[in-house]
C-alpha cells in the first residue's frame, strides 16, 4: 500500500489546503467553540473539506481519521491496516492569534506507526514530508540539518507550557547552556527532526491528530517519540485518542 502513495500528491493537498487557509486568514474571520471549549473557525471546516475530498478522490480505499470529522467507533477502526490521520489546521489559538505558527498536519498510519508525514506552514511556507524509507526533508532538503552551534535547545508549547514541562525542563542534564524556545504547532516535533532543536517535552494533553504526521519526520530523520511514562514509543489507534505525555529527542 505505502508503495502505492505518492508523497507528492500529498504535499499538493497540503499545498492546495494551505493556500484556502491563507485567504481566511488574511481577513476577518468567526471563531465558534467546541464542545470540549477548543476553537473552531471556518478555515478548519473548509481545510478539512479539502483534504478529506482530494484523499477520497485519489485513495478510496484508506480510511480518513480527522480532528473535525464524527469519530469512527474503536470496534471499527481497531481493523484497519493503514488510515490517514489529519489535522486540517494544528494550531488554531495560534492561527487566531495570528502569529504564523500553525500547520496542515497529514498523516498515513500503518496499524499504530506513522509511515508517512506531511506538515505544511502557509504562513511561513515551510514544508516538512517524510515517507518511511525515503527520508524526511524540508523544503526538498534532507534532515536533520547540521547546527552550528553549541547550545542545547529546548523547543516547548507557546499555548500550553504545564508546570510539569517546566520541571522536567529544570531536571535536564546537560554540560552545553540551556536555550528555551517557545513554538506553536508541530513544528516542535519538526524542530527537534531538522536539528534546529534537541528535545522537545510534551507533558500535557495532545490528540493523535495533533502529532502523528510530524512524527513520521521525526522518525525518517532518525529520531524518536518516546511515552514519557513507559519510556517506549508512542503508537496511534488507541481506544482513546487522547496521546500519552510524551518527549521527542
Amino acid at each position: 500500500m505505502l508503495n502505492n502513495i505518492n508523497i507528492e500528491d500529498i504535499k499538493k493537498i497540503a499545498l492546495d489546503a494551505g493556500s484556502a487557509i491563507m485567504k481566511i486568514y488574511k481577513k476577518d474571520f468567526k471563531i465558534e467553540y467546541k464542545n470540549d471549549k477548543s476553537p473552531l473557525t471556518e478555515a478548519d471546516l473548509k481545510v478539512n473539506s479539502i483534504i478529506c475530498s482530494s484523499l477520497e478522490k485519489l485513495y478510496p480505499s484508506i480510511p480518513i481519521m480527522s480532528e473535525e470529522n464524527k469519530q469512527i467507533d474503536y470496534d471499527i477502526r481497531k481493523n484497519w491496516e493503514y488510515y490517514w490521520c489529519i489535522d486540517p489546521i494544528d494550531g488554531t489559538k495560534e492561527f487566531i492569534k495570528k502569529n504564523d505558527e500553525f500547520t496542515v498536519n497529514i498523516a498515513l498510519i500503518y496499524k499504530d506507526t506513522p509511515v508517512l508525514g506531511v506538515v505544511y506552514a502557509p504562513a511561513i511556507k515551510e514544508m516538512y514530508s517524510a515517507k518511511k524509507g525515503d527520508g524526511a526533508f524540508k523544503n526538498g532538503v534532507k534532515l536533520p540539518i547540521k547546527r552550528n552551534d553549541s547550545k542545547y535547545i529546548i523547543v516547548a508549547s507557546k499555548s500550553h507550557m504545564s508546570d510539569d514541562t517546566k520541571a522536567f525542563i529544570d531536571n535536564i542534564k546537560t554540560d552545553k547552556s540551556k536555550e528555551l524556545i517557545s513554538k506553536g504547532s508541530s513544528l516542535k516535533l519538526c524542530m527537534v527532526a531538522d536539528g534546529t532543536a534537541d528535545i522537545y517535552p510534551r507533558l500535557a494533553p495532545t490528540m493523535e491528530w495533533d502529532t502523528a504526521a510530524a512524527h513520521a519526520i521525526v522518525l525518517e530523520s532518525k529520531k524518536k517519540v518516546m511515552d514519557y511514562e513507559e519510556n517506549k514509543l508512542l503508537l496511534y489507534n488507541k481506544e482513546n485518542l487522547l496521546n500519552r505525555w510524551f518527549y521527542v529527542k
